[in-house]
């Protein structure tokens, strides 16, 4: 190996060993073997990521059919830690997992929520972001203690048979649940004052209270609740099973990314409003 890619990778395994991935929810990985590590971290010239192109603000074509979004800029960010060159490719949704089996990617980067049945298959990095619960209510309302008790006997509004209703009955029973058959119908009533309160997902909540139709009348009250069980295990860069050198490489980015405030800065461009 030459000099300077043999500093290059002494230097990347000292980051990812000093600077353990922080996960929420979930253990960083062991680090691995000694004998192993050079080999293991050894950098990669180019990296091939897979997205797909309709799911705004995450992976998306612009208007000038340009692709962009956090996943693809998180790509880039990742590439850009580890002095790869960077190819991010548009393939449809139901053939992104089939191609990095075939060897036609080394990484998927477009919001695959992780389950065990997609462990089987593939492996992910550290989660890099998650999509939690939140509550909304109207901006007019008074100071709420967003706990079960500070919501015992508050009319809160959720859709039907989601896990943010069944987190609502497993934690909030002293509330008064008012579940809906649609998200839609949940948030009307809320700005109706049917309810006090609604819960439901924190990301597509954003865009609902800076859209039109929250007419502005609410605002995100309390924290994210993000419990795996009922909302998942996050979202992280999904590698081959057998690419433990990739995934070791990506979880290190993704640290120094977020020591060094980039991470904040990407969410911030799509997320002026904190759903995390």
């Amino acid at each position: 190996m030459p000099a300077a890619l043999r500093v290059l990778s002494v230097l990347v395994l000292c980051a990812w060993a000093a600077l353990a991935p922080q996960r929420l929810g979930a253990q960083a990985p062991a680090a691995a073997p000694e004998a192993e590590s050079d080999q293991k971290l050894s950098r990669r010239a180019v990296i091939r990521f897979l997205t797909e192109g309709d799911y705004p603000p995450f992976n998306y074509l612009d208007e000038d059919n340009v692709l962009t979004g956090l996943n693809v800029d998180m790509a880039r960010a990742v590439c850009l830690e580890l002095a790869a060159a960077c190819d991010i490719q548009v393939r449809p949704w139901s053939e992104l997992i089939p191609a990095l089996r075939r060897g036609e990617a080394d990484a998927l980067i477009a919001s695959h929520a992780i389950s065990q049945t997609m462990l089987k298959v593939v492996d992910v990095s550290d989660r890099y972001y998650h999509t939690p619960a939140r509550f909304a209510g109207p901006r007019s309302a008074s100071r709420l203690e967003i706990t079960p008790e500070g919501l015992e006997g508050r009319k809160i509004a959720v859709a039907k048979g989601t896990a943010h209703e069944a987190y609502l009955r497993a934690f909030f029973s002293d509330s008064s649940i008012r579940a809906f058959e649609t998200p839609e119908l949940a948030r009307d009533a809320l700005i109706t004052g049917a309810v006090d309160l609604l819960f439901d997902d924190g990301i597509s909540l954003v865009f609902w209270l800076n859209g039109t139709a929250s007419k502005g009348c609410c605002e995100f009250k309390g924290g994210p609740f993000g419990e795996p069980k009922y909302f998942g295990d996050g979202i992280g860069v999904v590698v081959g099973r057998e690419d433990q050198q990739l995934k070791s490489l990506i979880n290190a980015a993704l640290k120094h990314i977020r020591t060094t405030g980039r991470y904040e800065e990407l969410l911030l461009r799509y997320f002026p409003l904190r759903a995390f």
